[in-house]
């Protein structure tokens, strides 16, 4: 398989575990977080403040102004500076007829001062930053709607490429669009599934299932060296998607990564939650998930220590476990690795706007009347936050170009989307979300306060620097919170592609051996960078931690025996 592009690569940046969209083309949860109603107060309290909005207008008017003899000067073959330069990082305006032809370039002009007055009006309402977040989203989400690049005889590459194949584009993009309308909701399908299998492609590193219960399964990997580490790896991937984000593709595989760098590594893999299993808490998660794993690894290898890898939501549960054991002199856990992971969630970034009061009590009602959280809703949550990208990118490559949507494995494994329990997201919503218990040292599990100061085992940090999911600088508030040590390092890339971050020219991370300041940005601006993925610093980290090299573990044990092959049942639901 062909590495990506770097514009494929932008789109994997998509989400916090998340799958693919199934249904209609404004997402779900707009209506849930009530946008338009706050859309509508920003809108009324502007009103009440006629200074602001004419001010605003009579700017409008000025730069409408100049978008004229800007036009007509392109048209003599000048080139002045455009009254809105375009962001150089704005791919949709990407072709040359933009710049070079004056009615495209007028209309390019219109847009832009267009979208800067209704942020200027949204500014003029402005009062609190949950009804002023829904408003400033639903005014972007407006805005890439009505992009001129989003319509056939707006768009200047399609029209070229219509021109080009005699139409046969424009014919395409029909077929592609109503055969979206009838299968996908009315959404443009982003990836091509059809190249991809499970255990070939997608989770193909070798490995055994050897334990098994309601809630997920083990997976234990084939050594691919002939001594490894005493100490072994345990994977805890988040459960809002399917583990294999880790093991994605050969070559693209952190969880190969580590096999091949001398370690001995499990991974769950959990369970796609049917309705029936609407009271599974997070609690659950903890003690018949990760804590059960802990135990059975223990048996399997022997090990009185082993090292813990979490994403996201799973580095979360990581934390939650250290603490548990630190609490009850449980001293089995080696060390820690939380990747894109969110311990202090006052300041969550872009989902915040999903995460009021308001929005949590309507989401806990329909879920009632499912028993879980449906992953096409999630799935359209995230499409939400970069629409641009993940949403109107491919009305324009699927209906405008008539082209195919890529075979891209990122966006397969994001297109494999799970279902959340209700009684557990309702739980982490309510208490990590709203009330922040985790970073306040309140969150009760399975009997014990966990205090994230407690947890002493040295801890590698990874944020992501363009992570719209978890902001790099939430994540970096775990090395306060923790009372470790602590080595935070910047990504390159976002969510996701800040993890599937393989060795390769593009690779990029920060990172710094000091004391570390309170400021993120104190910190950033004394970090150094380097070229190479955090892969690569990561494994020497690990390595000086993960104790002697010698023989690998067996295979499964007498209590534990192999039960399938990897990747396994439970990702296949």
């Amino acid at each position: 398989m062909s590495s990506p592009n770097d514009a494929e690569r932008e789109r994997s940046e998509q989400t916090d575990n998340a799958g693919g969209p199934e249904t209609g083309l404004v997402p779900p949860g707009m209506d849930t977080g009530d946008f338009l109603g706050s859309m509508a107060s920003v809108l009324t309290r502007a009103a009440l403040r006629p200074a602001d909005v004419a001010a605003a207008s009579l700017r409008f008017g000025a730069n409408l102004a100049q978008i004229g003899p800007a036009a007509f000067s392109r048209w003599l073959g000048q080139e002045p500076q455009p009254p809105f330069p375009p962001d150089p990082k704005d791919r949709r305006f990407a072709d040359p007829a933009w710049e070079q032809n004056p009615a495209f370039y007028a209309l390019r002009q219109w847009y832009l001062a267009a979208r800067k007055y209704g942020e200027e009006v949204l500014r003029a309402g402005e009062s609190g930053p949950v009804t002023d977040g829904k408003a400033r989203m639903l005014g972007g989400l407006l805005g890439d709607a009505l992009a001129p690049t989003n319509y056939l005889l707006t768009n200047p590459a399609a029209l070229k490429r219509a021109f080009e194949t005699g139409g046969a584009s424009v014919l395409a993009g029909a077929r592609n669009f109503a055969d979206d309308l009838a299968h996908n909701g009315g959404r443009p399908q982003q990836v091509d599934r059809s190249s991809f299998t499970l255990g070939e492609n997608l989770a193909a590193t070798e490995g055994k299932v050897v334990f098994r219960n309601e809630l997920m399964e083990l997976i234990q990997y084939t050594p691919q060296t002939e001594q490894v580490h005493a100490v072994p790896l345990l994977a805890t991937p988040p459960w809002i998607n399917k583990y294999y984000i880790m093991d994605l593709a050969p070559g693209r595989s952190f969880l190969e990564w580590a096999v091949q760098h001398e370690r001995t590594v499990f991974t769950i893999s959990w369970r796609n939650p049917p309705p029936s299993m609407h009271d599974v808490t997070l609690e659950d998660y903890l003690t018949s998930g990760l804590r059960t794993a802990v135990d059975v690894v223990a048996d399997i290898t022997g090990a009185d220590k082993i090292d813990i890898v979490g994403l996201c939501l799973g580095g979360a549960l990581t934390a939650m476990l250290a603490a548990h054991m630190a609490a009850t002199g449980d001293k089995r856990i080696n060390s820690m690795t939380l990747l894109n992971t969110l311990l202090d969630y006052s300041k969550p970034g872009i989902l915040g706007n999903f995460t009021d009061e308001q929005t949590v009590a309507q989401l806990e009602r329909q879920m009632a009347g499912t028993g879980v959280l449906d992953g096409a809703r999630m799935a359209g949550t995230f499409d939400l936050l970069r629409a641009n990208d993940l949403i109107f990118s491919y009305v324009v490559t699927n209906w405008l170009m008539g082209q195919s949507p890529p075979a891209f494995d990122i966006l397969a494994w994001n297109a494999d989307s799970t279902r959340l329990p209700a009684a557990m997201h309702s739980f982490y919503l309510r208490s990590l979300y709203l009330r922040n218990e985790l970073a306040n040292g309140e969150l009760t599990l399975d009997g014990q306060r966990l205090a994230l100061a407690d947890i002493i085992s040295d801890t590698y940090v990874v944020g992501a620097v363009n992570d719209h999911i978890v902001p790099w600088e939430a994540s970096y508030q775990a090395s306060r919170l923790l009372g470790a040590d602590v080595r935070y390092v910047l990504s390159s890339g976002g969510h996701i592609a800040g993890i599937v971050n393989p060795p390769g020219p593009k690779a990029r991370y920060e990172a710094m051996t000091e004391e570390y300041p309170p400021s993120p940005a104190e910190w950033r601006a004394a970090a150094t960078a380097t070229e190479g993925s955090w892969w690569e610093d990561w494994a020497e980290w690990s390595a000086r931690r993960a104790g002697p090299l010698g023989p690998p573990p067996p295979m499964g044990s007498d209590r534990h025996p192999p039960l399938d092959d990897a990747p396994g049942r439970y990702v296949r639901d």
